[in-house]
């Protein structure tokens, strides 16, 4: 590593902090001569507005420090020596989500050790090569345990309105009278303590709701009951339900995925099938299976039952279901949780991310099935880990503890 630069700051207020020192900007390119090039130069552009600036870079096409004196170089190891560089695109492909998967951890303790060095309003931003795409798993230090992906958002250009609508939101509880939350404590101990502790307003934990009024049915969409009648008849915990609620949807490949998936996984499925839940592709409320590849259901015949919405809460209650396939919205994972149910996480958007990232990393019921696109072996290796292995029985464990707390709860409000 080369040390940082002192000169003078020739920019504006922006790239300065606190005694007029130069701010820092940290650079990560993707090791290519197409990407470290324009790298540079936006470094160069950066340095000429009077910030100062740190690149990252791996072992493999590192750059030259020595022509580069004015920046701070910080490597970063990557694994690949001895490998041959990659020659067609579909080896410049490979070869990238390799350098991905090499580098995350070291990357993030170098970042971790350059972060130390320097006062915390001394760094200015990151800017990472959206090919680097593992960027997304960084953490966010003040709020574990979430990493960047887990952050609430609503598609590529919401970003602005998701800032306004919870800007909003907080102004509203701050002039209320107290804020009613649907949790309870033991689910969200801690941050429900940091609310109280900054908020002026008196925090209500008066969930899980459901478990308090268990006869209101505000259901939007027509439930088909008769799936409680087909649980009936199967064994204790031995039924997967998969619902990704009434507003997320995927595609047609991920369906099929997903089904295939669910039947090569041998397990006894419930699987909710709304008319929107494959984009561009709509069904009648009464033919759920006309959204589902040809010669599914004969290979699952008398194993599943698929239906265009179900009565969630009593199915969830039901003693023949061990495990839950979600997107992760707060009503499915309380309702999830407080039936002792763990979870199988696919989340997609909002507040889903988070809530899987504490259903794994906080409550520990459960999983994120996997990153990106769905893959039948996958999702038939997840089922099993879930349903049927060591590790799913003691997210099942942790899953009842909850449930226990959770009616203790009950009980202490009323």
């Amino acid at each position: 590593m080369t040390p940082p630069p002192s000169p003078a700051v020739e920019g504006g207020a922006a790239a300065a902090g606190h005694g007029g020192r130069r701010r820092h900007v940290l650079l990560f390119p993707l090791p290519y001569q197409g990407h470290i090039n324009p790298m540079l130069r936006l470094a160069g552009v950066l340095r000429a507005r009077g910030f100062a600036v740190t690149v990252f870079h791996t072992h493999f096409n590192a750059p030259d420090a020595a022509r580069h004196p004015e920046h701070r170089f910080v490597a970063v190891p990557d694994g690949m020596s001895g490998r041959p560089p990659p020659v067609s695109v579909g080896d410049v492909v490979k070869h990238i989500r390799a350098l991905n998967a090499a580098c995350e951890a070291a990357f993030r303790d170098r970042l971790a050790a350059v972060l130390a060095e320097y006062s915390r309003d001394a760094v200015a931003c990151l800017v990472a090569d959206a090919h680097l795409l593992r960027m997304l798993d960084m953490p966010v230090s003040e709020l574990p345990p979430y990493r960047v992906r887990d952050l609430m958002h609503i598609g590529r250009d919401g970003h602005e309105l998701m800032c306004e609508l919870l800007a909003r939101a907080v102004a509203a509880v701050k002039l209320s009278s107290g804020l009613i939350l649907n949790t309870f404590d033991a689910l969200e101990a801690h941050e429900l303590a940091k609310l109280r502790r900054d908020l002026a307003v008196p925090v209500f934990d008066i969930g899980p709701l459901h478990r308090f009024s268990p006869a209101a049915d505000g259901s939007l969409l027509h439930q088909d009951r008769s799936c409680l009648a087909w649980l009936d008849a199967q064994t204790a915990e031995s039924v997967l339900y998969v619902s990704f609620g009434s507003l997320a949807s995927m595609g047609a490949r991920e369906l099929v995925e997903t089904a295939w998936g669910i039947a090569g996984s041998g397990v006894p499925f419930l699987w909710v099938v709304r008319p929107g839940l494959v984009r561009g592709r709509r069904a009648a409320p009464g033919e759920p299976t006309r959204l589902l590849p040809e010669g599914f259901e004969a290979a699952t015949r008398r194993r599943g039952v698929v239906v265009a919405w179900a009565p969630q809460e009593e199915v969830l209650r039901h003693r023949a279901v061990g495990g839950f396939w979600t997107h992760n919205g707060w009503n499915s994972t309380t309702e999830s949780l407080a039936e002792g149910v763990p979870m199988l996480c696919r989340p997609s958007f909002g507040d889903q991310m988070g809530n899987a990232r504490y259903v794994e990393h906080v409550w520990k019921a459960g999983f994120e099935v996997v990153g990106g696109e769905l893959e039948r072996g996958a999702v038939e290796e997840a089922i099993r880990r879930l349903m049927a292995e060591s590790d799913g029985g003691e997210m099942r464990a942790r899953a009842r503890e909850l449930k226990k707390a959770a009616a203790e709860g009950k009980n202490d409000k009323t």
